[in-house]
């Protein structure tokens, strides 16, 4: 009978990164789990976009026993050309088909956002509009279900325009910055109780 934990490591550097990363977790990194449990899908890293928040829930969520693999998106900056403010960073955000293929193997995904609301609902509506997967959203600032609702992005409560829904909300999370243990709690928690649900075909 085995004893003690089993040990997961974080590994963001594990195949070549198609960018730079300012020595952190480069982008168009891929790091794998035992399992395609959850998939925790990180923007990608630069002045704003500090992928240590990203990093330390995939290692907390991992010492939970939860199979977590971690994203940095390739081309993860700014917003979707779809969105109000398209082109205020200078970037497009956008998923690649292999992104698309990876996410789409998991049963759950987390999707790291920001600070600024009419930002970010965009680029979960654009993920979701190609991942029918259910997702948990991080964020810093407030936001809930109608915030996405009015967009046309399915969430737990209605059906909307989107394959993939946010099922959870988890705000408080701050870039740059380590995550307080009752928000990792929370996360847990949350990230726990939605593979209890998939598993049970809630969102089918």
């Amino acid at each position: 009978m085995p004893v003690g934990r089993e040990t997961q490591i974080v590994a963001c550097r594990m195949g070549q990164a198609l960018g730079l990363g300012g020595g952190l977790a480069q982008r168009g990194t891929f790091a794998k789990a035992r399992a395609n449990d959850v998939i925790n899908i990180a923007m990608s890293p630069g002045y704003r976009h500090i992928p240590k928040p990203v990093c330390e829930i995939t290692t907390e969520l991992r010492d939970r026993g939860i199979n977590v693999g971690e994203l940095i998106l390739n081309a993860g900056d700014g917003t979707p050309r779809d969105a109000p403010s398209a082109g205020g960073h200078g970037a497009a955000f956008g998923l690649e088909p292999k992104e698309i293929e990876i996410i789409g193997r998991h049963k759950l995904a987390l999707l790291n956002q920001g600070n600024v609301k009419q930002h970010f609902i965009y680029k979960v509506r654009f993920v979701l509009a190609r991942i029918k997967i259910p997702a948990i959203v991080l964020c810093q600032c407030p936001v809930d279900y109608a915030d996405f609702e009015d967009i046309g992005i399915s969430t737990r409560y209605n059906d909307g325009k989107t394959p993939g829904r946010v099922i959870e909300i988890v705000t408080g999370i701050v870039r740059h910055e380590s995550v307080p243990q009752e928000k990792l709690n929370e996360i847990t928690s949350k990230v726990r109780k939605c593979l209890r649900e998939i598993e049970g075909h809630k969102f089918d």
